[in-house]
């Protein structure tokens, strides 16, 4: 009888010092698997508002109790779902302490700093769950890809990450993050339904084209850099994507299992409260 594929199946080998790395690829992971989908879209539907009542009543402890954060960092080649995942998973979720912060190249401000100072600003505040929409890893993978970092300045914020992720969790942030795994042929049909359909041109660039290119470095970079940054504090989790519903389904999950493992729960009662009347 075949095993039942568990989610940390899909967690990226965690990085060891002075061991090299290549083992892991991306390439090794099908994105059009469905390991953790219900077996249709409608039985995923009814398992993402199952999974989203249950995040939802972490969410509020969380916000309540005011001693962990919580931080989900996204990643992606382009229509992997980024937007659409934090959509359906957090659909049930009261947005009380919930932060989504969506990184974009930096500002003229932003590149004159270190390459993390924009987002340690962002990080999540105690009794806050913040989700990242690509993060401080766009600095590594995009300079990768075009040829501006060379193989010890990419190191470099290797170590940076790993560092700075290290003080996260060390200050009680809890990290999870997913890399969203569409295949080329997928990406190539919704980008054909994003140029098909007028309401949806805003989200499109003549640019993405230009990504697409270089979509064999993209992957080449990807493995390195989750190679290189996946540690028991931050690990990485590789999410096949391909299927809409599976990715909702899977993201979802983990975050249950990661906010049940802290477990949360409310402030105690006030005696101050005790017999008091509202009249």
């Amino acid at each position: 009888m075949a095993k039942k594929p568990e989610l940390d199946d899909f967690r990226v080998p965690f990085f060891e010092e002075g061991k090299k790395s290549g083992a892991f690829k991306l390439s090794d992971f099908d994105p059009g698997t469905k390991p953790f989908s219900s077996g249709t879209k409608e039985s995923d539907r009814e398992t993402l508002l199952e999974l989203g009542t249950k995040l939802d009543a972490q969410q509020e402890r969380l916000h309540a109790q005011r001693r962990h954060r919580v931080l989900l960092v996204l990643q992606g080649m382009d229509t992997s779902g980024k937007d659409g995942t934090i959509r359906a998973v957090f659909h049930e979720v009261d947005p009380l302490g919930l932060r989504i912060v969506p990184f974009k190249a930096p500002t003229p401000t932003e590149a004159a700093h270190d390459f993390l100072w924009r987002v340690h600003a962002q990080a999540p505040m105690a009794g806050e769950l913040t989700i990242f929409n690509r993060s401080h890893y766009e600095d590594v993978l995009v300079p990768t890809v075009l040829g501006q970092l060379g193989k010890a300045q990419r190191e470099r914020r290797y170590r940076h990450i790993r560092d700075f992720e290290a003080m996260l969790a060390d200050s009680g942030t809890t990290i999870v993050k997913c890399m969203l795994h569409i295949s080329k042929d997928e990406q190539r049909e919704r980008l054909q339904a994003r140029i098909d359909d007028p309401t949806k041109h805003w989200k499109f660039e003549l640019s993405d084209l230009d990504a697409r290119k270089l979509w064999d470095k993209y992957q080449d970079a990807y493995s390195d850099a989750l190679a290189a940054t996946s540690t028991d504090y931050a690990p990485w989790y590789i999410i096949p994507a391909n299927s809409k519903s599976h990715r909702n389904v899977m993201v979802a999950a983990l975050l249950v299992r990661m906010m049940e493992s802290l477990k949360l729960d409310y402030p105690p009662a006030k005696e101050s409260l005790k017999g008091v009347i509202v009249e």
